[in-house]
């Protein structure tokens, strides 16, 4: 019985799931352009897409924000869920407050700060009124800089959501041993850093893999915040992929994009899954 009604959504999802990734793939290894077409041309695609600068940039940029992202959400994630898990006052007020920007769409976040970083609108403008009339914080509008700012609105949106699992993680360890720790006259800071930290080891491997995914398919935030401007200073592989498919009539390059985007992926959450089987105890 459950085989049956497993069926259908079994059957759904090979289809629409894995059938497009599989013919994403074998468009990537065509000479598709605004339609599909079935000329093979070998690995040329992939070619002309390490050939474009703008491809390069995007990975460039995808290394900067991707390191960025996942660094400091997670030690701001755990500095707060640190904080919390001292059994402060009003624990699920700061909880809630925290968690709340995960709630949010990243277009939304996108907007939000948007308007904070725009030169004219939001903080430099609220500064200059205020009295400081030299106050200047222009990243939006600077090339050099602008991939900061999407930085900056990723790691706002996914810090609270980092600290929620490592919350759950902390609670998790076992007192005897902290307790034991803090009998043997332990400090503080070996008993986080040899003790309380190293056995967050899989709730961390959760946060990495969690924060990776949600770094290569950000694109809502791109465009909802930078447009992936000045000029293609803040492109990132999700933004080139969909200009080159549905703008640029490259229909075999932006799959060639998106077959390498899930490659990289693939190659960050395989070890992950092996490494938790592995250590699954056998029933």
């Amino acid at each position: 019985m459950p085989a049956i009604v497993l069926s259908p959504s079994l059957a759904v999802i090979t289809v629409c799931v894995y059938g497009f990734i599989a013919y994403t793939a074998l468009l990537s290894f065509t000479g598709s352009k605004m339609f599909a077409n079935f000329t093979f041309v070998g690995w040329r695609q992939y070619g002309r897409l390490f050939e474009n600068p703008r491809w390069i940039t995007a990975i460039e940029n995808m290394a900067i924000f991707g390191c960025l992202y996942i660094i400091g959400a997670t030690c701001l994630g755990l500095f707060i869920a640190i904080l919390i898990d001292q059994r402060i006052r009003f624990e699920g007020v700061f909880r809630a407050v925290f968690l709340y920007p995960m709630a949010l769409s990243f277009v939304v976040t996108g907007v939000i700060w948007q308007w904070l970083l725009n030169p004219g609108l939001g903080l430099e403008h609220m500064m200059r009124e205020l009295g400081w009339d030299s106050f200047s914080f222009q990243w939006l509008i600077e090339p050099d800089r602008a991939i900061y700012t999407i930085v900056i609105a990723g790691v706002w949106q996914v810090t609270g959501f980092v600290m929620a699992l490592l919350l759950a993680g902390l609670r998790g360890v076992d007192t005897e041993i902290l307790r034991a720790a803090r009998i043997d006259g332990a400090p503080i800071h070996k008993v986080y850093t040899r003790i309380i930290i190293p056995a967050l080891r899989p709730a961390f491997l959760t946060v990495f893999v969690i924060e990776a995914h949600l770094a290569i398919k950000s694109y809502d935030l791109v465009v909802a915040l930078t447009k992936g401007g000045p000029g293609v200073s803040t492109e990132l592989p999700s933004t080139f992929m969909y200009s080159m498919t549905f703008t640029r009539n490259e229909l075999a390059v932006g799959a060639a994009s998106a077959t390498v985007m899930l490659v990289t992926l693939a190659s960050i959450i395989i070890p992950y899954l092996y490494s938790e089987l592995r250590n699954e105890p056998a029933t």
